[in-house]
């Protein structure tokens, strides 16, 4: 498969600091070299700095954003599977504008269902799922080449673990699918009943079960193993058309051992030869 690995090295607006390291960490522990061993024709690109000379963090994350959904827009032009490692969930209305997705699966242990309305803390990356559902910040989405909002009927959160209330509350009134990761390959009958075509899946790594494995400061109790998760991603490809892919929220810092890389490697490539399958 030709694949095109997109680099957006940002947190909070900082470039390469924090979640931004774990881009090229994930690379550093040898990911290109799993995937071109399996057979793949694989690009790597780096959407360098962004954003404004003030390094505020709302122009820069949608500036990530703009950056992205072009360079993904570029890559299915030339046939390339898009794939987008970044430190800030945000980053996925990028990639969803950039590869026409439909539909969104979004496995996380946080809802990222905030808007600068129920914000507590005010942090971006917490309205990133309401940002590319078309909740929040449409000034700024509208400038993203490309973006459509996603439907909420269309969404299907796995694994949301830890919600705010006021997320509690928005999910009451909303059509979003939820489920956990041992039943969201049940669950998915109901995201193609609502029209889901193309789905575009992002993965927020600190959905993992941080007694097994640690991947940044915000991990809760709870979540799947890495076996479990790999079983959940590749049954989703086998099952939906699957537009492009967005991996976020790693941390280097908290993974003294070097763990994480070789386990990303071992379960994208394993994605990718399930979406092969189909």
């Amino acid at each position: 498969m030709k694949l095109s690995i997109i680099l957006a090295p940002y947190d909070s607006g900082l470039y390469h600091a924090g979640c931004g390291q774990g881009p090229d960490a994930i690379l550093a522990g040898g990911l290109v070299d799993e995937l071109v061993l399996r057979g793949h024709d694989v690009i790597v690109e780096d959407i360098g700095e962004v954003g404004d000379a003030q390094k505020r963090e709302i122009a820069t994350g949608f500036a990530v954003c703009r950056a992205v959904a072009t360079k993904v827009d570029l890559a299915r032009d030339d046939e390339r599977f898009p794939i987008v490692f970044t430190g800030n969930c945000l980053t996925a209305a990028g990639a969803v504008a950039g590869d026409a997705a439909d539909s969104i699966i979004w496995i996380d242990q946080h809802g990222d269902l905030n808007t600068p309305e129920t914000s507590t803390y005010g942090f971006l990356d917490g309205m990133a799922l309401a940002t590319t559902l078309g909740l929040c910040w449409r000034p700024m989405t509208s400038a993203i080449p490309g973006f459509q909002a996603i439907d909420p009927s269309r969404c299907m959160l796995v694994d949301a673990r830890d919600l705010d209330p006021d997320e509690k509350r928005l999910l009451d009134t909303l059509p979003i699918i939820r489920t956990q990761c041992a039943d969201a390959l049940d669950t998915l009958g109901k995201l193609k009943a609502a029209g889901a075509v193309r789905a575009h899946l992002h993965l927020d790594l600190d959905v993992l079960d941080p007694d097994v494995l640690q991947v940044n400061r915000y991990t809760k109790s709870g979540g799947p193993n890495p076996d479990q998760l790999q079983q959940l991603v590749c049954g989703l490809a086998r099952s939906i058309p699957i537009a492009g892919v967005t991996i976020s929220a790693y941390d280097p810092a908290f993974d003294a051992k070097g763990e994480v890389p070789p386990v990303v490697g071992q379960l994208l490539g394993d994605l990718l030869a399930a979406i092969e399958r189909t």
